[in-house]
């Protein structure tokens, strides 16, 4: 009878009722991806705790709980949204950039432009590494950061490591906080950036790293750390962070991810993301 009743059940599943039912665990899983590297978990954990009560009271009809309950659920959806306003924000900058959307008329820099400013680049990355000068580089791909960069004080120049290795130097006015390049100019420095709400990076990361994986969860910007600690040499992309970068691995990423073509990096993103998945 069993058997007989699990055929008759899925007997009457069509193609678009599998499909529907794929399209939501897809999403739910995504959405568990999302939340369980950061503080929003917690709120999580905490509305499947009330569920669990809303269900369980109105299972033993407690009549005073069971109301009080339901009337809290009945509001509760605004207050959802508001709780997890930063995480629904990212999902939909996410989606926004996943490339299911690609403009044509998209205009990449000129390749030859793009690599003299990431030489540029590396020229004053590798100096101030070997100085062990605290810098954080952040440069605009897609997703427009325009809000970041008006914290700061605006330049608009050419890249140069003359320039970039200035701006670090120990006690000027524009040494604290992040340069912001777009379109192979420094239009900005002294940038403030969002820290990460990541809760599982390494403790030993300052300000800094904090800084620079932040606003690669919050676009799709490449940031370039350099440790005053240890001198160290890091990137962040799309919210990881890569660690003891030379000048050379440093060099071959940021051309990966600034001179290939739209399409490519969007492949580049889902491909890295799908590996980070399974791992």
């Amino acid at each position: 009878m069993a058997i007989e009743y699990i055929f008759r059940l899925f007997g009457n599943f069509s193609f678009v009722d599998i499909l529907d039912i794929l399209i939501v665990a897809y999403i739910i899983y995504r959405a568990i991806l999302m939340f369980k590297q950061t503080r929003a978990m917690a709120l999580v954990k905490g509305i499947l705790v009330l569920l669990i009560i809303t269900v369980v009271a109105d299972l033993l009809t407690i009549t005073t709980l069971s109301w009080l309950l339901n009337s809290l659920w009945t509001v509760g959806i605004i207050a959802i949204v508001v709780l997890f306003q930063p995480e629904l924000r990212k999902a939909l900058e996410q989606f926004g950039r996943s490339g299911i959307l690609i403009t044509p008329s998209f205009k990449a820099r000129p390749e030859t432009e793009v690599t003299d400013a990431i030489e540029e680049v590396i020229k004053a990355v590798s100096v101030l590494s070997k100085n062990k000068i605290g810098a954080l580089i952040v440069w605009e791909r897609e997703t427009g950061i325009r809000d970041y960069m008006e914290t700061g004080i605006p330049i608009d120049s050419l890249v140069s490591s003359s320039l970039l290795i200035n701006i670090f130097i120990p006690k000027t006015p524009l040494h604290d906080g992040a340069v912001m390049i777009r379109k192979g100019r420094v239009v900005a420095a002294a940038c403030y950036l969002p820290l990460t709400s990541n809760t599982n990076i390494s403790a030993e990361l300052g300000t800094r790293h904090r800084a620079a994986i932040g606003i690669s969860e919050y676009s799709d910007a490449v940031a370039i750390i350099v440790s005053e600690e240890t001198g160290s040499i890091s990137l962040a992309v799309n919210g990881e962070i890569q660690r003891y970068l030379d000048a050379n691995s440093l060099r071959d990423k940021l051309k990966l991810y600034l001179i290939s073509d739209h399409q490519d990096r969007v492949f580049d993103r889902l491909w890295k993301g799908a590996n980070n998945e399974e791992n």
